[in-house]
């Protein structure tokens, strides 16, 4: 008879979800995407799917912290246990250290994982790795790990994130002007403990299609602070109706006001039917509030992606936008050279510039350990490039909108420097007036402006960026 700790026993649904989304993860999916779909084929809901995602996230989101402790308890490093197996114990260690499972489930479960995805011979090493784990807490363990570091490398283990990542948003705190010399170090840790925390869902009444009354009625509360924003609590919002039609969507309140600040700046010229461009539209969120407001002000949005993969990504974004008569103009092409192929011809400008997202990576989990130190510089000069050309697309008097998901000075205001240090027909304006509450008060806390900086330990948004430029006639 095989001894009892032998014996195959199933895991549950959730930890299994949890485990084949983490694979897939390691392989390149991304989570956010992944996991709904796993959830929904599993049959999960509720409680479960909650559980599910909390651990699949954690685990992700945690990594930095919990495979030196992995390493320690296993007396191997990370990269000599295979990688199925790593993700098991990284299942097993968010369990004990960011879930309140009582130590002796979360090592059974665990166990009772490997058994089911490692096999039983990995099952041994977990067991014994976990219980290594538990005999100390997370403050003892991270005590140890941190003990003789400088400041950066203890707080990059002790919030998991990358060292290059931690001194990139310690400089962005400065030079935005939130953080000072003597309260820089307190504030990074709150950016920080803001990033591992788990965001809520904020969804987006498209202006005309949808009213945020709609979506409270559906069991989500009115946002704070965005006039065309709720958040839902909990559940799922693919169960919202206004979500499937694409009425609504899932919108960070932070891309929402990015793209209300570009529509509600002033403009001369009275009762000109204006055109505007998103240069960078994919996916195609913030194209349908952009193209909402556009039909508002008797304005047409021109949507362009460089690819037509791209392109049909932001026609189905669009597409409750399109059925409702909405004029939108949806286009293929290389942002950085319709400044040559358009000169001087839209109103209103929007570069959504591609970024290294650490201003999301709360939502993104997997987002710090895919991105390196190295990605920056190809990306900056890429943002260059689409802003150069976007400040070409636009007539004399237009307005540019410059937006990163990322607080990084070199993806910032080093952008934005540069290329209006090439040139004399641009002037900043300040965007800070232009970003309204929902009882119609300036944001607070957006810096020291002209630009705008938003943060998820300030405003509970992305860290999204946004300079607002005005072309000279």
């Amino acid at each position: 008879m095989a001894r009892p700790s032998d014996r195959r026993r199933g895991s549950d649904p959730a930890r299994r979800v949890a485990w084949h989304v983490c694979r897939r993860v390691d392989e390149g999916a991304y989570a956010n995407l992944e996991l709904p779909k796993v959830l929904k084929a599993e049959g999960i809901q509720g409680r479960d799917a909650a559980f599910a995602t909390e651990l699949t996230y954690g685990a992700i989101r945690m990594r930095g912290l919990y495979d030196p402790m992995i390493e320690l308890a296993a007396g191997r490093p990370a990269h000599r246990i295979d990688a199925p197996i790593l993700d098991t114990l990284r299942l097993g260690a968010h369990q004990l250290f960011g879930m309140r499972v009582p130590a002796h489930a979360a090592a059974s479960e665990t166990v009772g994982l490997a058994r089911d995805v490692n096999g039983a011979g990995a099952a041994g090493l977990v067991n014994a790795v976990l219980r290594r784990l538990s005999e100390r807490t997370r403050e003892e363990w991270t005590e140890q790990l941190t003990a003789g570091l400088n400041p950066i490398e203890a707080l990059a283990i002790r919030h998991s994130h990358p060292a290059w990542i931690v001194r990139a948003l310690r400089g962005a705190l400065l030079a935005a002007g939130t953080a000072t010399r003597e309260s820089v170090e307190d504030d990074l840790q709150a950016l920080l403990e803001a990033d591992n925390a788990a965001p809520h869902v904020s969804l987006v009444a498209r202006p005309g299609l949808c009213t945020v009354d709609e979506l409270v009625g559906v069991g989500a509360s009115r946002s704070v602070l965005s006039p065309v924003g709720a958040v839902l609590p909990s559940g799922d919002p693919g169960a919202i109706r206004a979500v499937r039609e694409t009425r609504a969507a899932v919108q960070d309140e932070g891309s929402q006001l990015v793209a209300l600040a570009l529509a509600g700046a002033s403009m001369p010229g009275g009762d000109r039917h204006e055109e505007w461009l998103d240069l960078c539209a994919g996916p195609g969120g913030k194209a349908a509030l952009l193209a909402t407001l556009a039909a508002r002000q008797d304005a047409v949005l021109f949507a362009n992606e460089v690819s037509n993969h791209r392109t049909q990504l932001v026609r189905k974004t669009l597409a409750a936008v399109l059925d409702a008569g909405i004029e939108v103009m949806v286009g293929s092409g290389d942002g950085r050279d319709l400044g040559g192929e358009e000169p001087d011809t839209y109103d209103r400008v929007l570069v959504d510039a591609p970024c290294t997202g650490l201003g999301a990576l709360r939502r993104r989990p997997e987002a710090r350990w895919r991105r390196t130190a190295g990605d920056v510089p190809t990306l900056a000069t890429l943002q260059r490039d689409l802003l150069t050309s976007a400040i070409d697309t636009a007539r004399p008097g237009g307005l540019i909108g410059y937006a990163t998901c990322s607080p990084h000075v070199a993806e910032t205001t080093q952008v934005v420097d540069e290329v209006l240090g090439r040139r004399a027909d641009v002037i900043r304006e300040d965007a800070r007036p232009l970003f309204r509450d929902t009882a119609g008060r300036q944001v607070t806390d957006l810096g020291a402006g002209p630009t705008v900086q938003l943060w998820p330990h300030l405003h509970g948004t992305d860290a999204m960026f946004f300079a607002l430029l005005r072309k000279q006639t």
